[in-house]
């Protein structure tokens, strides 16, 4: 899953492709990388991201939508389900949920459906996650969520643990290191972990550093927690470098 972010704030490419012309260039350059899903996005859920009005998400994404449909399958990240709606209207298949509350909107819509586990907000997840035992907590609450989503009609449904929302880098290793439980829940899952701050800092120390890594330095953190993943049995990547991705995934699989 190649990301699109078309917005002027996520962590790693906020403002690259603010305009629909340069995402749906950098969308079908991902395709080309061999991306088979291309995840649309409109509102930034970094930590401390502040929430992006209706239609302001609206006219960023439907866009790129409708400029990059039919050319490989399309998935909208969104917490709305006016969006939702909207994008699948505009040639959208799959809702990758951060929220893992629009199950109903994926039932009504027959499309596909991602639930990501996330402790609190985007705005304030970060501030002193807590959890008795992170593993057995994300994989109660995915696997409730799928539960219901099948119960309700949905019949495509993967499932993310959500590394770096809500969660510190304690939190995500462990999740990282007991993949295998996720995919024991028996759903197909997803992970993001491209770029994120974890690997950041993890390089840094390695490095003998206090400053965290840039998000353009961590290719080789990803591709190693990507392939890890894969391992493990994770079915689906969200990644920026998707070549490096793809060729990883080639690798693991020979």
């Amino acid at each position: 899953m190649g990301i699109v972010n078309v917005t002027p704030d996520s962590f790693s490419d906020g403002g690259r492709f603010l305009d629909p012309a340069s995402a749906i260039a950098h969308g079908r350059a991902l395709a080309a990388e061999g991306a088979s899903i291309l995840d649309v996005g409109g509102e930034s859920t970094r930590p401390g991201a502040a929430p992006v009005d209706l239609e302001e998400e609206l006219r960023r994404v439907i866009p790129v939508i409708e400029g990059l449909a039919g050319e490989c399958r399309i998935s909208v990240d969104t917490r709305k389900p006016e969006v939702a709606r909207a994008a699948v209207k505009a040639g959208a298949s799959l809702i990758n949920d951060v929220s893992a509350e629009l199950w109903p909107v994926a039932a009504e819509l027959g499309v596909g459906w991602v639930a990501m586990h996330m402790q609190g907000e985007p705005a304030t997840m970060q501030a002193e996650p807590h959890y008795d035992d992170v593993v057995v907590e994300v994989c109660r609450f995915l696997a409730e969520r799928a539960e219901a989503a099948k119960s309700g009609g949905v019949t495509e449904i993967w499932i993310d643990p959500g590394f770096g929302f809500g969660k510190t880098i304690g939190h995500n290793l462990e999740l990282l290191a007991h993949l295998d439980q996720v995919v024991a829940l028996g759903w197909p899952v997803m992970v993001g972990i491209s770029r994120k701050a974890m690997l950041g800092r993890i390089l840094a120390e390695s490095d003998g550093s206090s400053d965290p890594v840039p998000p353009d330095d961590r290719l080789a953190g990803s591709i190693a927690s990507e392939v890890w993943a894969m391992h493990l049995g994770v079915g689906m990547i969200r990644a920026h470098d998707v070549r490096s991705a793809v060729q990883a995934a080639k690798v693991v699989a020979a």
